[in-house]
């Protein structure tokens, strides 16, 4: 995978356990091995900025992902692609690793954002169900590989 990840948030992070656990996403999903991910870390002004932005959504959010519409579905049979890109804000996430730590968040966070990226929503129950067991699952099988 050709994941590109940068990061301007001032916040210290993992950056190669991201690229991991993006890497075991994409390819358990059964992308394309040569497809092309961005991944960007940001503070919590450019997140409220660009969920306000793209979202029509006040305030910050944990996670925005930015498919590339026009190369869905995605399949490893499709040749390589661009995915798209995740945003992330590695400081929310903090706030919100109440029970795990903010690098576990962010390795979830990458997860969720891949999912999005190929097509998974969680707008109603039944999306829901089937997006946050797979979040769960991949979370869990790329733990035990590490």
């Amino acid at each position: 995978m050709g994941i590109e990840i940068a990061n301007t948030s001032g916040f210290e992070c993992d950056e190669d356990q991201i690229v991991s656990v993006a890497e075991f996403a994409l390819d358990k999903l059964g992308i394309h091995p040569d497809s092309d991910l961005g991944i960007t870390l940001v503070d919590e002004e450019e997140i409220t900025r660009l969920h306000v932005q793209w979202m029509d959504l006040p305030g910050p959010t944990d996670v925005l992902s930015f498919p590339m519409d026009e190369l869905k579905p995605f399949s490893a049979s499709d040749g390589p692609g661009i995915i798209g890109d995740i945003v992330i804000c590695p400081q929310f996430a903090a706030k919100q690793a109440l029970v795990h730590s903010t690098a576990d968040e962010i390795s979830l966070l990458t997860v969720h954002g891949v999912l999005h990226l190929l097509g998974f929503d969680h707008a109603d129950p039944e999306e829901h169900k089937v997006m946050f067991a797979l979040q769960d699952k991949t979370l869990s099988e790329w733990r035990m590989s590490t």
